[in-house]
């Protein structure tokens, strides 16, 4: 480590880290002055502290608050990062203490994986861990493993191949495509055979981190009446329109009663895929904790 690195972290304390954890939460200097206990003169004075260490403006007053910079947002998950490290270091034999925690964790996942996953995890989070949050952020597979990598995020939720160095899968689940309409479309029974499958107008979900819709044919492609980012969005367009989809079974069954769909028998075949969970080969106590509730929602 450089003399530089070593005077850097000289000027780098705990209170510092919690400031900027706050404003970038809340963006406002007041109530992260409410939060941590201090006077509104001690936060501007520690956010002046923190723009000089980092040579980056951090905050820009804006009229609906302080506003993040791109370096603001970069550091954002490193310093929640090292926020929880400094807790595990003071708890008890070096654990995750989620009653207690603060942490903020960052994940890459599919649209259909959030929808899947997202509510029970919170559920799960209020009785466990109210000072608990997350965020998911959508990305494709390469950038989310590079993401991952750098310490950006903590876990990748998705379908991977090739995994870099430094990093460890585990299965989730697996699933399958199936094939979707609304529940009185005017020829769709129940049924569909691949003749009808490559006529009837489909709705394609093209986001780069959902999974690709895999078919027996590539009729799809030939009968697009949209491309829409997420299989959310397709769902709610079939729903209301006598278009079909091709989307995973789990998220099918999950929203077909409440938006009227059907799940349709199909007499051709339609592929199956897994679902896995990636994360740094390092030790995490915080993230082999959400990674349960991950778990637990999934099962």
């Amino acid at each position: 480590m450089s003399e530089f690195d070593l005077n850097q972290i000289r000027r780098l304390d705990g209170g510092l880290l919690l400031v900027f954890r706050e404003l970038l939460r809340c963006g406002r200097a007041s109530e992260t002055a409410r939060r941590l206990g201090l006077t509104p003169s001690a936060v501007s004075h520690a956010l002046t502290r923190l723009r000089d260490l980092f040579g980056d403006p951090l905050f820009v007053r804006r009229p609906h608050g302080l506003e993040p910079t791109r370096r603001a947002l970069e550091l954002g998950p490193r310093i929640e990062a090292l926020i929880d490290m400094a807790g595990q270091a003071l708890t008890p034999h070096g654990g995750f203490d989620p009653a207690r925690s603060g942490r903020r964790f960052n994940l890459a996942a599919p649209e259909f994986v959030t929808a899947l996953i997202g509510g029970p995890v919170i559920e799960a989070m209020r009785r466990q861990a109210p000072g608990v949050s997350y965020v998911i952020g959508y990305s494709a597979q390469s950038p989310a493993l590079d993401a991952l990598r750098r310490g950006e995020i903590d876990l990748a939720l998705g379908r991977f191949a090739n995994l870099p160095p430094g990093v460890t899968a585990e299965p989730l689940f697996t699933d399958r495509y199936c094939v979707v309409a609304r529940r009185d479309h005017p020829t769709l029974k129940g049924e569909i055979d691949l003749e009808t499958y490559g006529a009837v107008g489909h709705v394609f979900a093209h986001s780069p981190s959902e999974v690709g819709a895999h078919t027996a044919e590539t009729t799809v492609i030939e009968t697009l009446v949209a491309a829409v980012p997420g299989w959310l969005t397709a769902l709610n367009l079939v729903a209301v329109t006598d278009a079909i989809a091709t989307c995973p079974e789990s998220l099918a069954r999950r929203y077909a009663e409440r938006w009227g769909l059907q799940i349709l028998k199909a007499d051709f075949e339609l592929w199956s895929f897994d679902i896995q969970a990636v994360r740094r080969e390092s030790a995490d106590p915080g993230v082999d904790w959400f990674l349960g509730l991950v778990r637990a929602a999934m099962a």
